[in-house]
């Protein structure tokens, strides 16, 4: 590496890398603009992680990106200062930016499917700024990306690098992702919500290697998150966000042992839902002895039989390519299954989409893991939730605009929402926007797809709750795709646990949520991260023994 020299003579632990004094940030719509961040300070030493929580719309990811000197389109630094080892970013060209983005600036984005080109192979993509900056040469960039494979705890690492990103699941693509931002060893990396998209097994690997690469080479890091137990594990320090502005700022024991603001007490003492399992006899859906394959290479499912009773919740959990979503797909029609059968109201499904009808494609509806690539940037609020409004139901004029203010009330958004693009929306309240555009149908079952994980916690169980009124309201069926087991305590009734294709326990909730436990469930539950500092060292350590 030709910045080694550089990295260990610049670097010295505990001088300030990062200082943020009175930054206010502006975004426009509505033909004017809107206050976002409202005069935050912020300062980050090398070698320490300070974490930034707060709900939907608090301004965590716009305060992050802002440490970089750079903001979204559509949005403005009106005030403060920022300063990245002494330089001044906001006076900075475009040009001294970019030779620091990438280099010792990296950032890790939220949605890693949406953040890698599809036309082209993913070592190509980990190894572009580590050529490009002139850290490494392209056979040394090749290796030493080989190498963050294999701490990051990636199948196949010497070749995984050779798939495209679509040969890959959510979570191995969320790692590839942190590899391709830690190659240059920068001195700050913003992770934005970088274990969203993962089970929790691969987060216990994932964040655990992702705190050994920090210590190691002493980089300073913002840790954006909205899942407390996570950032527990990983920030020195917690700033607390709501509404731009900063409610509270401690050292993490100290926070999480006793928070000062009773809005930071709040975010403490949510998730405590949890449905009251019912048992149906009348089954909707019936997933039987299911295999299914990806170009008729290896199984992807097999043997697969899956039982959800109308009206009821049945959670499918699994880490990361036991194919949770890969039986989805096979249940739309997406993935055209290879053996056995899928029954819907008693009758056989055709295994492609294109050969379904129109009132069975209204009555099964899917919200995809992912809304940033799920929503079109370039159709408003409008267009996305009246689309199958008009399609299904043909509503037009007045009336189809009615029923998209409705769907926006139901999901807990204004009117005012109704022409924004989703450029212009949170990641929760785009997530929003996919429920609302796959309620529109009017379904009699709804497959979630990790639908909670890119929300904060207060917003999780929002959401939660109304997807439970309306499974009461309307009869309706879900089958809850997720590996958040506070999401499967809260909303299930039934859970199927996956491994590599195969089903290996389901049955009622109080039956796979209590021992005695099978190997594999009891490895899932043990990897739940708790509200404990200490807790990843532990497990850690108690794994290693």
């Amino acid at each position: 590496m030709k910045s080694d020299a550089k990295k260990t003579t610049a670097r010295v632990k505990g001088s300030t890398l990062v200082e943020m004094k009175g930054v206010k940030i502006e975004g426009y719509s509505d033909d004017k603009w809107h206050p976002i961040i409202k005069g935050i300070n912020l300062t980050l030493k090398r070698g320490e992680v300070v974490g930034l929580i707060g709900e939907s719309g608090a301004g965590k990811s716009t305060l992050g990106l802002a440490a970089m000197g750079y903001t979204k389109p559509g949005c403005r630094i009106s005030g403060g200062s920022i300063h990245f080892d002494g330089k001044d970013l906001l006076a900075a060209s475009r040009e001294e930016l970019r030779s620091l983005w990438g280099s010792r600036i990296a950032y890790v984005a939220q949605s890693a499917s949406a953040s890698f080109n599809p036309a082209h192979h993913l070592m190509d993509q980990v190894v572009e700024s580590a050529c490009n900056h002139g850290v490494m040469d392209r056979e040394a960039a090749e290796k030493d990306a080989r190498d963050l494979y294999k701490r990051l705890q990636l199948p196949n690492p010497d070749a995984i690098g050779e798939r495209y990103p679509h040969q890959v699941s959510g979570g191995q693509l969320q790692r590839i992702m942190t590899a391709m931002a830690m190659s240059c060893r920068p001195d700050l990396i913003i992770f934005d919500e970088p274990t969203t998209a993962l089970d929790v097994t691969t987060q216990v690997e994932v964040l655990a290697a992702m705190r050994r690469i920090v210590e190691e080479f002493d980089t300073a890091a913002i840790y954006i998150t909205h899942d407390l137990a996570v950032v527990a594990q990983m920030a020195h320090r917690i700033m607390v966000l709501r509404y731009g502005n900063l409610v509270e700022e401690n050292e993490t024991r100290a926070m999480l042992k006793k928070p000062s603001q009773d809005y930071t007490k709040t975010l403490w003492a949510v998730r405590k839902l949890e449905k009251k399992e019912s048992k149906g006899a009348d089954i909707a859906l019936s997933v039987q002895a299911v295999d299914a394959s990806y170009s008729g290479m290896m199984k992807v499912l097999e043997n697969v039989t899956v039982r959800l009773p109308r009206g009821r919740t049945v959670s499918v959990v699994g880490e990361s390519g036991s194919g949770k979503s890969t039986l989805a797909r096979a249940i739309t029609g997406l993935l055209p299954i290879s053996k056995g059968r899928i029954e819907f109201n008693g009758k056989v499904l055709p295994p492609r989409l294109q050969d379904r009808d129109r009132d069975t494609l209204r009555r099964i509806q899917m919200i995809y893991q992912s809304a940033d690539t799920a929503l079109n940037p370039r159709q408003t609020v409008r267009d996305i939730i009246g689309r199958p409004v008009e399609f299904y139901l043909s509503y037009t004029g007045a009336k189809k605009d009615r029923r998209i203010v409705e769907l926006l009330e139901a999901i807990e958004l204004t009117e005012d929402f109704i022409d924004r693009y989703p450029g212009e929306l949170s990641g929760g309240q785009k997530q929003r926007i996919s429920i609302a555009r796959a309620l529109a149908a009017e379904p009699e079952l709804i497959i979630c797809d990790e639908v909670t994980s890119a929300l904060d916690q207060i917003v999780q169980e929002e959401i939660l709750r109304l997807l439970m009124k309306l499974q009461k309201d309307n009869n309706l069926s879900y089958l809850f795709i997720t590996h958040d087991i506070a999401t499967v305590r809260a909303i299930s009734d039934e859970i199927v646990v996956m491994y590599k294709g195969k089903v290996v326990q389901q049955g009622l909730k109080s039956e796979v949520l209590n021992p005695p436990y099978p190997p594999y469930t009891e490895l899932l539950l043990s990897s739940v991260p708790q509200m404990d500092p200490d807790w990843l060292t532990k497990l850690l350590k108690s794994r290693a023994a």
